[in-house]
């Protein structure tokens, strides 16, 4: 159970990180949006949020330490990994916070790049979209607010990928890896 169903970005709050579509799909979203994190688009973010007349929806705590960032993520109710397509390093990484939010099972709204793709069609952990479009974003984010039985499953495929994606299972792999060079 969550306390209220708010959305979470966590991390650096940078050019290419969908702000200039994610706010303003605000606009359009009953939840706030809490935002974890400065950067080189920190201010250009908050001057969005003015300008589309969501500052009581969009929440910038800027950075916040380790053990306060904990509970953000653990209490979220949705979590954001958007990305724009400017290089291929965009296109083939998976975030940190893509596995901070598995981990807390706090479902998520991400780009569907390959590596998201791949990760999603193992286990239904997020809303994969095509595009960053404000529309696309907020119909999204609506969805997994609205369709409970969507999001406990979404929830629920979070507990088990957790179990397949953490350091304890990697490290066989990696081990494995180690091995076979020797």
């Amino acid at each position: 159970d969550k306390p209220e169903k708010y959305i979470l970005y966590q991390g650096a709050v940078n050019v290419g990180r969908c702000f200039e579509q994610l706010i303003p799909a605000m606009k359009n979203v009953n939840a706030r949006l809490i935002i974890c994190g400065e950067g080189n688009f920190y201010a250009e973010a908050v001057a969005l949020s003015k300008q589309h007349g969501v500052t009581d929806k969009v929440i910038f705590k800027g950075y916040v330490p380790p053990v306060e960032l904990v509970n953000y993520t653990v209490n979220a109710y949705i979590g954001i990994t958007l990305f724009e397509d400017t290089s291929l390093s965009n296109r083939l990484s998976l975030a940190n916070r893509f596995f901070d939010y598995m981990h807390s099972a706090v479902p998520q709204l991400c780009i569907s790049y390959p590596e998201y793709q791949k990760v999603n069609g193992q286990f239904e952990i997020a809303r994969l979209i095509d595009t960053a479009d404000p529309k696309v974003i907020s119909d999204a984010l609506n969805i997994m607010l609205a369709d409970d039985e969507y999001y406990t499953r979404l929830q629920q495929n979070c507990l088990k990928a957790r179990e397949v994606y953490c350091w304890q299972e990697q490290a066989k792999t990696l081990i494995s890896t180690y091995d076979s060079l020797w």
